[in-house]
């Protein structure tokens, strides 16, 4: 009871202050939250509601099942429609549709696709089908690239020919740069990735507050930590100050975590890479390296080029994950587009802006109105 007490008053002390500043700049404040847990948490915990109305928080790119585009969601689901392949996934990528369908629907209609917890227990997969060509569908940020890296680095040591990855892994950085120069995007600070940074440390981005004047502070997950972390912001905001502060000091420093960074950089580098409603941008994914490329699956079986699309008709998921509108200015949100039914990425995927929307409250926020 006191613990609950104690961090209810820290709370209330926090949103006086906000108040204060606001009162004080006689303006709004827009923050986006990058990552797709931070959104989640946020909704969850209500503390939208809880916020000054002077604060809005927007999301961003930060579901790494809702920014891949739909041609990589093509290629899995062809290579799952070949007998010798062994499809193996996380949960959430089976009903993102492609172009024409998703990996659901080909697991009903035969194809061998299986959920998997870690691309290390594709491995597994791979070692009991020595006949079958294993598929991890490596999906993701810098949080998830050192375990992909490191199963390549095993099934090299274990000898295994017949594992394989369909990468897809991005970075954050390069995307916010990418949102900022693109001048759609306009906000007055980050909430910055925690689970990112402790891999890359908060050093990566410095070049917000040093070439933009934008601050950002990194963020735990639980609702008291986000809340410090906002609060954290709008005190910069008012001071006119851009620096980036670590509000999730428990695990993530300057550095980072060196190991995890280091096989990252031994079996990748940096790529140009396509995002869902952002387009092509340079050096903002991860291509395995030449001595590593008979794992890289697209390399050893490659399709046919096919057609580039972003979406179903009237789907606007790729202007959500720009900040530039919220689910609810989509005609498509909560009609058409439900979780049972999901027309696009952004409501099918559990970190998915519209997901979190539509759950927690259906969009019924006074912001972006």
């Amino acid at each position: 009871m006191m613990r609950a007490q104690e961090t209810q008053r820290r709370a209330a002390e926090m949103v006086v202050e906000m108040r204060r500043i606001l009162a004080a700049q006689g303006k709004k404040i827009r923050i986006m939250e990058v990552c797709g847990t931070h959104t989640v948490a946020i909704f969850r915990a209500g503390l939208r509601q809880i916020l000054p109305e002077g604060v809005e928080l927007v999301s961003g790119p930060g579901c790494p099942v809702c920014v891949t585009a739909d041609d990589y969601i093509d290629a899995a689901i062809a290579y799952a429609g070949m007998e010798d392949v062994i499809i193996t996934t996380f949960g959430d990528m089976l009903k993102v549709p492609g172009t024409r369908s998703s990996l659901a629907e080909a697991q009903a209609q035969g194809a061998d696709v299986r959920i998997v917890y870690s691309p290390l227990d594709a491995l597994t997969v791979a070692a009991e089908n020595p006949s079958k060509q294993v598929v991890f569908l490596a999906v993701g940020f810098e949080t998830t690239a050192p375990t992909e890296a490191a199963a390549v680095l095993a099934a090299k040591k274990q000898g295994l020919g017949n594992f394989f990855l369909l990468s897809a892994q991005k970075l954050v950085p390069p995307v916010m740069r990418a949102l900022l120069d693109g001048g759609e995007t306009n906000v007055d600070g980050f909430l910055l990735p925690g689970h990112v940074a402790v891999v890359t440390g908060t050093a990566t981005f410095d070049f917000l507050a040093q070439e933009y004047h934008i601050p950002g502070v990194v963020g735990g997950f639980e609702p008291l930590e986000i809340l410090r972390a906002i609060h954290m912001l709008v005190r910069q905001i008012g001071m006119d100050e851009a620096r980036i502060e670590n509000a999730y000091e428990t695990v993530v420093r300057r550095e980072g975590n060196p190991v995890a960074r280091a096989a990252i950089d031994r079996v990748y580098e940096p790529a140009t890479v396509r995002w869902r409603g952002l387009g092509e941008i340079p050096a903002s994914g991860l291509s395995m390296r030449e001595e590593y490329a008979q794992y890289d699956f697209a390399r050893v079986r490659p399709l046919a080029a096919g057609a580039v699309g972003d979406g179903r008709h009237g789907c606007r998921c790729g202007e959500v994950l720009r900040g530039a509108i919220v689910p609810r200015d989509c005609n498509l949100f909560g009609r058409a587009c439900v979780p049972e039914h999901a027309v696009g990425p952004c409501m099918v995927s559990v970190e998915g802006t519209c997901a979190a929307w539509y759950k927690y409250g259906g969009g019924r926020f006074r912001y972006g109105a």
